[in-house]
């Protein structure tokens, strides 16, 4: 499927971009050369190939799920002016 400048003209109006005229042939080409890429790649044979997930199908390296931190809950709340039952408690700013 080639472009020609009035589909490149209506995709730029589309999208809101601001070609003028010296750039339309560029770009005209240059979306056609991807579109031309795209049929290349759509005509690979690809019966019998799973997807990927990824191209390297890498698992990631996973830490033990262990506790690294103490709890610091009761100095921290100390110092607050208001905690009920382990919860900051706030002034109501919304009525």
């Amino acid at each position: 499927m080639a472009l020609e400048r009035s589909d490149v003209e209506k995709i730029a109006h589309l999208a809101r971009l601001g070609l003028n005229d010296a750039d339309l042939p560029r770009t005209t080409e240059a979306l056609n050369s991807i579109l031309g890429l795209i049929d290349q790649m759509q005509a690979v044979d690809t019966t019998g190939i799973e997807p990927l997930a990824h191209p390297l199908e890498a698992s990631q390296r996973l830490r033990a799920d262990i506790v690294t931190e103490s709890n610091h809950r009761e100095a921290y709340q100390s110092i607050a002016p208001a905690v009920e039952n382990g919860l900051y408690l706030v002034p109501k700013v919304i009525e």
